[in-house]
């Protein structure tokens, strides 16, 4: 077993286990959940799941979910499967390759599939020294590869939400083939009057709606970092630490 820390999200209503060394989960996966618009007995898949971040916090912020998540880290499946029993949520994590799914998978279909994919591609600069920092910020399987797979676990109507780099959503834009519509493209800004680090984009099976750009979604108040603390804005702290969905943090007064 590897060595670990114990970590709280969702503003202490989470609290999960994650490699010492290595790839840790910061407020990505936590948005990335926060963008599903979930209901109760709908099902929900992670592609790449690593210790259940976002499918556990997807769960705790909408209960009565039908959730399976999918990591090919036998390490991480064990961390995922842990911190699940420990929080008291009925995830079922399955040791795979996305790229390879068991068939008990592939006979499943679900409303939603989420997914973090690695942010950097193979070639691209110097691989990280541990395994799972690796495996976690450096793609091995192909981004077009995670889209499909999603796309194929998808209901009609069933809705793909992926956070990547902002550098990489022409990759994302020209995996999303005509299967998928209904685009919708959130930049995540560190701060105001930055460029977007980031984005999620979520996209409909078989919809047909135009592409939507929406305002950034910023993460810190003020223009820099001027001091040691996270200064994280209003609705970020509504979303990360109070459990909102995205949707609703929009709403709220800056």
């Amino acid at each position: 077993m590897i060595d670990t820390t114990e970590d709280t999200f969702l503003g202490g209503s989470l609290s999960l286990l994650q490699p010492k060394r290595g790839y840790r989960a910061g407020a990505d996966p936590v948005l990335l959940a926060a963008s599903v618009e979930a209901r109760a007995g709908q099902s929900v898949l992670e592609l790449g799941c690593g210790v259940g971040v976002a499918l556990l916090c997807l769960m705790r912020r909408t209960p009565g979910l039908v959730s399976v998540g999918v990591e090919r880290q036998s390490d991480l499946v064990d961390l995922a499967r842990a911190n699940a029993a420990a929080n008291a949520l009925d995830a079922r994590i399955f040791e795979a390759d996305l790229a390879f799914m068991p068939t008990e998978i592939r006979e499943m279909s679900f409303d939603h599939v989420i997914a973090n994919p690695p942010f950097f591609e193979r070639d691209r600069g110097t691989a990280a020294r541990d395994a799972t920092r690796e495996a976690g910020r450096r793609e091995d399987t192909p981004l077009d590869v995670w889209i499909d797979t999603a796309v194929r676990r998808l209901k009609p109507g069933g809705t793909l939400h992926i956070v990547q780099r902002a550098a990489r959503l022409a990759d994302i834009l020209r995996a999303m083939d005509a299967r998928l519509g209904g685009l919708r493209i959130l930049p995540l800004a560190a701060r105001n009057a930055r460029a977007a680090d980031n984005v999620i984009v979520t996209a409909k099976k078989g919809g047909r709606g135009a592409l939507v750009l929406d305002t950034p979604f910023v993460l810190h108040d003020g223009d820099h970092h001027d001091a040691d603390r996270d200064s994280y804005s209003r609705r970020a702290q509504a979303v990360l630490r109070g459990g909102l969905g995205l949707s609703d943090a929009k709403l709220m007064p800056k």
